[in-house]
């Protein structure tokens, strides 16, 4: 007799932890039940011939803006533009109005988030001098991704910048801490070398040394406080390096945006459309980037999605604030990147998928296996077209990529066995639920 199955996913090559395979995926209560030929029935068949069927891409880093700041980004507008760009997962960070900074603000988020999110979620709980000693319960809440970190101020008013306060943070819980590495200090000192109106001046003030200097420093005081770091967005060659030198502490992100633009094209074109924090820098890191990425030293992918109004990004540096949108785009520019060579299919699945799961000890997540969550990134790697307005959804209705010919886009965006996103289709409803993490559900 014949298994049936909610859902089966058909006729696809299926890249499950062995590699990519010809087979089908049966679908149950949300859980991945068979993977084979021949599986027997469903109420809902998708015929992914052609296509590639990956683990669910996970975001571990967005700002969705809500509370407080919705005029650019909230929960719903954020998770809606990461599903149509084959998103299942994102960690959305806490510098929000008012910050996600206690028990009763990572629970506003939670309920905010449900049945409202299109994907499935979880929140940084900011750090600050005041919450210290109150961080090792916050990172317990389920739902929430640990404890972030910002050693240099950026969009928002949270910022743990001396050794003193670093170290209470990093003595307050065992779990993984993200960190914003950027010498408050130094770049305090030299912001008198900004240029009015000049927005290539941004990774001058911002600079290779103020990015070093924050990560020797954390990756030091995480190694007295015996904890285990996560360093975001790192921009720098020098930095991987480092990092390469010390990974039984601390792992770390790359981003789409630093991959893929230099400064010596970016700032002319864009101008502070292309600032953000830490800054877009020049052709030769982002090749130093790329070097490090084959070693294998970046774990993870994050599009530090950071949206601004048009209004705002149009203000004459420095008054311009930082950040660009990237949620929609992480996987479509990274698709790209697999078209022209740059990197293999598989290493883009261990930095979207197994590498979130590894590093941040994610439950059901991550892999296409029996038992884990029916999470899918559907994709059509040879499918060309451009990146057009049309198609963006966040609310600040821009982004750095408008225009640009691409190879490879998600055409399918399945999330627990929900087809959340089918060809540029949203379903009827979201269906977000909290990411479940080892140390919140075995605590």
């Amino acid at each position: 007799m014949s298994e049936t199955f909610d859902l089966i996913l058909k006729n696809g090559t299926v890249h499950t932890p062995g590699g990519a395979e010809s087979v089908d995926v049966g679908v149950r209560g949300g859980k991945i039940a068979a993977i084979g030929s021949g599986l027997g029935d469903a109420g809902e068949v998708i015929d992914c011939t052609g296509l590639d069927v990956l683990p669910g891409c996970i975001d571990s880093q967005v700002h969705f803006r809500e509370p407080g700041l919705e005029y650019k980004e909230d929960l719903e507008s954020g998770s809606r533009a990461a599903v149509l760009g084959g998103i299942t997962a994102v960690f959305e960070m806490p510098n929000t109005n008012p910050n996600t900074d206690s028990a009763e603000r990572v629970r506003e988020k939670l309920d905010r988030a449900h049945h409202r999110m299109w994907c499935d979620h979880a929140f940084y709980v900011g750090a600050t001098a005041d919450n210290a000693e109150a961080l090792k319960e916050l990172e317990r809440i389920p739902g929430t991704a640990g404890v972030k970190i910002f050693m240099g101020a950026s969009t928002g008013s949270l910022l743990v910048d001396d050794d003193a306060a670093l170290s209470r943070v990093l003595a307050s819980g065992t779990r993984r801490v993200a960190i914003h590495a950027e010498d408050e200090a130094r770049m305090n000192a030299r912001k008198d070398l900004r240029v009015e109106g000049d927005p290539s001046s941004h990774p001058v003030w911002r600079d290779d040394e103020s990015a070093m200097i924050a990560t020797q420093r954390i990756i030091g005081l995480a190694r007295k406080a015996r904890r285990r770091i996560h360093i975001l967005h790192v921009t720098t060659p020098a930095e991987l390096e480092y990092i390469a030198r010390n990974k039984d502490i601390a792992t770390c992100e790359v981003t789409p945006q630093h991959l893929t633009l230099a400064a010596e094209d970016a700032y002319p074109r864009l101008g502070s459309y292309a600032q953000m924090n830490p800054p877009i820098r020049s052709a030769a890191h982002r090749d130093g980037l790329w070097h490090w990425l084959a070693q294998g030293v970046p774990d993870v992918l994050g599009s530090d999605h950071a949206p601004h109004t048009i209004e705002e990004k149009a203000k004459p540096y420095p008054n311009s604030p930082s950040g660009m949108p990237g949620v929609q785009t992480l996987v479509p520019l990274l698709l790209n990147h697999v078209a022209e060579g740059r990197l293999s299919l598989r290493r883009f699945i261990e930095l979207t998928s197994s590498g979130p799961q590894r590093v941040f000890g994610l439950v059901g997540k991550g892999r296409i296996a029996l038992g884990y969550d029916a999470d899918f990134t559907v994709v059509d790697l040879k499918k060309r077209w451009t990146v057009g307005s049309d198609w963006l959804a966040s609310r600040c209705n821009w982004s750095p990529f408008e225009g640009m010919e691409l190879t490879g886009k998600a055409v399918g965006t399945i999330i627990r066995g929900h087809r959340v996103m089918w060809e540029d289709a949203l379903a009827n409803e979201a269906v977000g639920e909290p990411v479940r993490f080892e140390a919140t559900e075995f605590a």
